[in-house]
């Protein structure tokens, strides 16, 4: 098989990846280009990987550590973009961070990229995670009939140093609440109290505000038919509380609100 039908189906990701990596598109693309440069004068640079596109990424973290910061721009973005917020993470946590977040590698696949052990990675992505944490502390509003699995949702909100605003079991009061609390996050369960919607509840509020919202449910299908736009943060239950933590770094870290009308 050639390079190009082996590895060209991953470079749209790859680049994405650089993108957020480096702060913007031209730097991004000056390392893919130094990748691709390389790779086409000895192909026998490439050391296989689990996966090619994991042998793909490797081999352009090989040419990030042997060009250095040289094609970098330089200078923090200021803001609160999620560009901005990247560019204050420490570069390797950085890089833990996005393959598992963004590109959605395994922590073992990270660890084959980075060229760390799977417990340096674990290391690294929870120290972003505390440092996103700190940063976008903000107060959360659960949209959950079960009282138990409401209380063990506002303990992990709180365990990760946010506030838990408060809790609604029906439509109706989710709505109220979150026109009286103006949440910065919603946790939402899909089937409520009263038989009616957490998703017509979240489509309602997020006609008032705009703010991320992650699903945790037993009824997935419920959001998967296709039909509509499926949500971008879908756990389901019963939940691990590290799947959930994680959820709501990602949510926090890649929301960008949108600027208000003028």
């Amino acid at each position: 098989m050639s390079l190009i039908a082996q590895y060209g189906p991953h470079l749209p990701f790859l680049r994405r990846y650089a993108r957020a990596l480096t702060g913007s598109q031209e730097s991004g693309d000056a390392y893919i280009r130094a990748c691709l440069e390389a790779l086409s004068e000895d192909p026998s640079l490439l050391i296989e990987g689990s996966s090619p596109r994991a042998t793909l990424y490797r081999f352009f973290h090989a040419i990030w550590s042997t060009t250095g910061a040289k094609l970098e721009t330089a200078g923090r973005q200021s803001g609160s973009s999620p560009q901005a917020r990247l560019r204050k993470l420490a570069p390797i946590q950085r890089q833990a961070f996005l393959l598992t977040t963004l590109e959605g590698f395994s922590r073992k696949e990270a660890s084959e990229i980075l060229e760390k052990s799977v417990a340096e990675i674990d290391q690294l992505i929870d120290a972003a995670h505390r440092e996103i944490e700190q940063e976008l502390s903000t107060s959360v509003l659960i949209i959950e009939d079960e009282p138990i699995i409401a209380a063990d949702l506002a303990n992990l909100v709180e365990d990760l140093g946010h506030t838990f605003a408060g809790n609604a079991a029906t439509r109706k009061q989710a709505v109220d609440l979150a026109r009286k609390l103006k949440p910065g996050l919603i946790l939402c369960d899909v089937q409520l109290a009263d038989n009616s919607s957490g998703i017509d509840a979240v489509q309602d509020i997020l006609a008032d505000f705009d703010l991320p919202v992650i699903f945790i449910t037993a009824f997935p299908e419920r959001l998967l038919t296709g039909e509509r736009p499926e949500p971008t943060y879908l756990i389901t239950k019963p939940f691990q509380d590290d799947t959930v933590k994680a959820a709501i770094s990602q949510a926090l870290f890649f929301h960008t609100q949108t600027e208000p009308q003028t």
